[in-house]
């Protein structure tokens, strides 16, 4: 077994003891696995670069990474199934998100419990590091990889980071945000260069080569050398979007993150005498959430889910708001935090379902290989409005010429949480985007879509262990006009008052991407040459604003405002014209009749929709109710989107 043990490092009470319903207390395990995986076998030939890896005297590459296993201390309290989780730029998160977890909770060593979701029904939850690029903490979860060597000596190469400042400042880690970097090769660099472009598509202009070095600026003010930062006369301008190619001198195998999260499955299903689980699953879940699934999505594509063995790994896949990217997961230099660039994570085949692309000329489908290999797992998509927005996510299921809806794909469903924004909002939160620093230009999306994403992983379920199909697939379509151009919806916004729209031509796009041809064996050229355009469809909007397709809460289909998964940037942080990537908006409706003329608004206020609060519940209930008779929405959870609705109902009246 590639999991040869799991070293624990501490064990101890989850949530102080606590008791969730019949099934009792958790306990918390923390860890290291300690893998070793076969470089020839065919199962792991996919992986790039690990037959470069250095071997023990068996002919293996080890390498280890962090798990944590949150189980019943009762194993019979246990429902026979796993979740194991990708974190999130090492992020444990799929427990605050099932488990409806304050929004304010801290990113610590224990998950917040929340209301308990998960582990009153007895579910195991298992997190495995798989980014050689998050550093160790006791908050984050990472994995340890060796690097590629040609003999004795570490492979190097041409490798690019791209940096996008929301502040000026002078000095930038060689990273997405505060992740570990890829350092510079020692020696003058001559050939490496620093571009700059004012917007996704915008021409690359040229830096100098004197205005800028490998270095930083210490407390001291002074400029010191470091193989890590790169420093810039006058400072990098907020807004703008550089990207650095330049020689580093070592290529960590990157993929091995890839083969962690598959042999933990067999692993957790198995009866290793370090497996602490003590009984087999009847199911296993894997768990991705933005990043992490866009790392799912590469994973599939792969067809990863067959262990060394030939025992499947995962029964079923949950794919939360990665639209229809990849990412930097499996390529020589890839640092995994990386989401913006346009690389690997950008190339055809998009839909599950085989197709062929007229700008490529290739032809396949995400799926291809799992089909091949009769493996194919049950896996859910979701996804908000900001995918769309991005310039991706119609792609998987649209076809790439922008003109016909794709069949769906029998082991799939896929849904739109309408009019929402990357991650849940929240009442009270700051314009302020967390984990990039960007401020948004109106007040962000309140709209917490938590209840959908729970019942999306119980429908999951269902369909795994009793064969009972979820309900339909709802999302943006052609057939039924729901599928627009961005520029129509910009449209509805323009007459809003004191608005200004994001400029249609610097929204982001996907586009097709020469990397020099050896792409197939994971060796770039930087940057990589993008040709033509994509279509950038996203759902359409009725006269308020708000989405028609997906799954409407009964905030977008009994509003109290205009919901959006799109936000324009504030211009403190530069490039005002352009939008936040992951913010979307809210925009209340007037109190009445008198504020919105006052106004000049042309949205009905909320006295013209609805006679008091108890007319406003009545509506909000029966929009409720009928999500949970379609089983959109758990009927449990009922009570609490109504709830949530009035709160913002209130919110928006006493403004």
């Amino acid at each position: 077994m590639p999991l040869t043990k799991f070293e624990i490092a501490s064990r101890g009470p989850y949530a102080g003891g606590r008791s969730f319903g019949a099934v009792g207390a958790y306990q918390q395990l923390d860890g290291k696995g300690h893998f070793a995986v076969d470089p020839l076998h065919p199962a792991n030939l996919q992986i790039c670069d690990l037959k470069l890896a250095p071997r023990n005297a068996a002919g293996l590459v080890e390498f280890t990474s962090d798990l944590s296993l949150v189980l019943p201390v009762d194993a019979s309290g246990a429902n026979g199934r796993c979740i194991v989780e990708l974190p999130n730029r090492g992020r444990r998160r799929v427990v605050a998100m099932m488990n409806c977890a304050p929004p304010d909770a801290p990113v610590g060593p224990q998950a917040h419990p929340g209301d308990g979701f998960l582990f009153a029904r007895g579910y195991t939850v298992a997190s495995i590091g798989w980014q050689w690029d998050v550093y160790p903490s006791p908050e984050l979860l990472a994995l340890t990889a060796p690097s590629a060597m040609n003999g004795s000596t570490p492979i190097g190469g041409e490798t690019m980071v791209e940096i996008r400042p929301n502040e000026r400042g002078t000095t930038r880690l060689l990273a997405d945000r505060t992740h570990r970097p890829l350092p510079a090769a020692a020696g003058g660099q001559f050939d490496a260069r620093l571009l700059v472009r004012d917007w996704e598509d915008g021409e690359d202009t040229l830096i100098p080569r004197s205005r800028w070095r490998f270095a930083r600026k210490a407390p001291t003010g002074a400029v010191e050398p470091s193989a890590e930062h790169v420093w810039l006369e006058g400072g990098f301008e907020p807004g703008r979007i550089y990207q650095l190619v330049y020689q580093t001198d070592r290529a960590p195998v990157a993929g091995l993150g890839l083969l962690a999260a598959r042999d933990v499955a067999a692993f957790l299903r198995g009866s290793s005498s370090t497996n602490p689980c003590g009984k087999a699953f009847r199911a296993l879940i894997l768990y991705g959430i933005s990043q992490t699934g866009r790392m799912q999505r590469h994973f599939l594509s792969l067809g990863l889910n067959r262990c060394e063995d030939g025992s499947r790994a995962y029964d079923g896949f949950h794919v939360h708001i990665a639209g229809a990217r990849r990412g930097a997961f499996n390529h020589r230099f890839a640092q995994p935090s990386n989401q913006t660039t346009p690389l690997w994570g950008h190339v055809f085949p998009f839909a599950d379902v085989v197709t062929s692309d007229p700008l490529t000329g290739q032809t396949g489908g995400l799926l291809d290989r799992l089909s091949a290999a009769g493996d194919l797992p049950k896996i859910i998509f979701t996804d908000s409005a900001a995918e769309y927005w991005r310039g991706d996510a119609a792609l998987a299921h649209i076809d790439t010429t922008g003109q016909h809806d794709l069949a769906e794909h029998l082991s799939t469903r896929r849904y739109l949480f309408a009019s929402a924004q990357h991650t849940p909002g929240h009442l009270g939160q700051s314009r302020t985007n967390p984990g990039t620093g960007t401020i948004a230009r109106y007040p962000l999306n309140v709209l917490d879509y938590l209840p959908l994403h729970r019942a999306a992983l119980t429908n999951l379920d269902c369909w795994i262990t009793e064969g009972i199909a979820p309900p339909p697939s709802r999302h943006p379509r052609l057939s039924d006009g729901t599928a627009v151009q961005r520029g129509e919806v910009l449209a509805t916004f323009q007459y809003l008052p004191d608005f200004k729209p994001p400029d249609p031509k610097r929204l982001p796009f996907v586009r097709t991407v020469d990397m020099g041809g050896e792409e197939a064996t994971g060796v770039g050229r930087y940057p990589a040459q993008e040709g033509a355009f994509y279509p950038a469809l996203v759902p359409a909007v009725d006269s308020d604003g708000n989405e028609t397709a997906g799954i409407r809460m009964p905030d977008i289909a009994v509003p109290v405002g205009t919901y959006a998964g799109w936000n324009p940037r504030d211009p403190v942080t530069g490039s005002p014209e352009q939008i936040v990537p992951m913010n979307g908006l809210t925009l209340w409706f007037a109190p009445d009749e008198a504020t919105r003329a006052a106004r000049g608004d042309p949205r009905r206020s909320l006295a013209e929709r609805y006679r008091d609060e108890a007319d406003y519940v009545s509506k909000v209930r029966a929009t409720a109710m009928q999500l949970a008779a379609e089983r959109y929405l758990l009927e449990a959870d009922v009570d609490r989107v109504v709830e949530a609705a009035v709160t913002r109902y209130r919110a928006a009246i006493s403004q």
